[in-house]
């Protein structure tokens, strides 16, 4: 028996180039989040839900109950809004059961005292080869891990949500230059992913629009991805590798990358008030001084 397949609404957010998927089982009414975006201006430190109003809205409106709130990675370049899909519709906050990995790496970065590194601030951790339903869904979990040690996908029926892992075919894939990230893996994950029939439908969480192509796009499938930039004319995992450090090393860090880390390796949770009751997200710093030698900012 054919697995049924969802019914997909996306939501792009233009200011981090991420895309929000709302996942539903027609049959039943019961949805799932992915990766949904917190509204965030890090000019002013000011974070509202606008965002994950409107597709809770939407979701209202259709009659759907969000069941799931479901990251595929700890991104660092939006902040998540699945802490609000908690609150309003008791979702349960689901991800890759590798954050663990990805905490103990960032617990240090930020002295984060108050963070565990067991992965208990999410509700549920997704192991390979999981399933579990959404109403009458059935969801299979993929480790594919490569753009962070902690990257999962998720199939639905004839779908297959893969996070930061691919891009569409024309812009590339993943950079894998994150603390814990490895192009080899990712160039074995994507290499998963695209054993799965050549229909199956693909659906990226960013697009940033390939030179010469004038509007956004986040659908593709397994048989147009084995064309991708990346990966077309028989790319060897050897050549992969190289060509994605070599990329990796021209990169900026994305603009949002450390409070989203701060937020996003708690599932979305911000650090514990401070005594004033306010929250505060941490800046690392390091000054260099001529060749390397760090200078010492206390210094009179």
């Amino acid at each position: 028996m054919t697995a049924p397949n969802p019914q997909i609404d996306a939501f792009f957010d233009e200011a981090t180039n991420t895309i929000s998927y709302l996942i539903s089982d027609p049959a039943t009414g019961m949805a799932a989040v992915i990766d949904p975006v917190l509204d965030y201006d890090h000019a002013s430190g000011t974070a509202d839900t606008r965002s994950v109003e409107h597709i809770l809205g939407f979701a209202k409106q259709r009659g759907l109950n969000i069941a799931w709130a479901l990251e595929t990675h700890a991104h660092a370049d939006h902040l998540s809004g699945a802490p609000f899909f908690k609150a309003q519709t008791g979702a349960q906050i689901g991800i890759g059961e590798h954050i663990k990995q990805v905490q103990t790496i960032f617990r240090p970065v930020f002295n984060a005292t108050d963070l565990k590194t067991d992965g208990s601030d999410f509700d549920h951790l997704f192991t390979d080869g999981e399933h579990f339903a959404i109403g009458g869904l059935d969801v299979e979990v993929l480790y594919t891990p490569g753009h962070t040690p902690a990257d999962i996908s998720y199939r639905i029926g004839d779908s297959v949500f893969v996070g930061d892992t691919l891009f569409m075919p024309d812009y590339g894939t993943a950079r894998a230059d994150f603390p814990g990230g490895d192009a080899k893996l990712l160039y074995q994950s994507i290499q998963k992913l695209l054993t799965l029939p050549d229909d199956t439908r693909l659906f990226m969480c960013h697009d940033y629009k390939a030179p010469g192509r004038t509007e956004y796009a986040w659908e593709t499938s397994v048989g147009e991805q084995k064309n991708n930039v990346h990966l077309k004319d028989g790319v060897t995992e050897a050549q992969f590798v190289a060509m994605r450090e070599e990329r990796d090393a021209t990169l900026s860090a994305p603009r949002l990358l450390l409070p989203s880390i701060q937020v996003n390796i708690r599932a979305g949770r911000f650090p514990e008030a401070e005594q004033n009751g306010v929250h505060y997200l941490l800046v690392p710093v390091t000054a260099k001084q001529g060749a390397g030698q760090t200078k010492n900012l206390t210094a009179r």
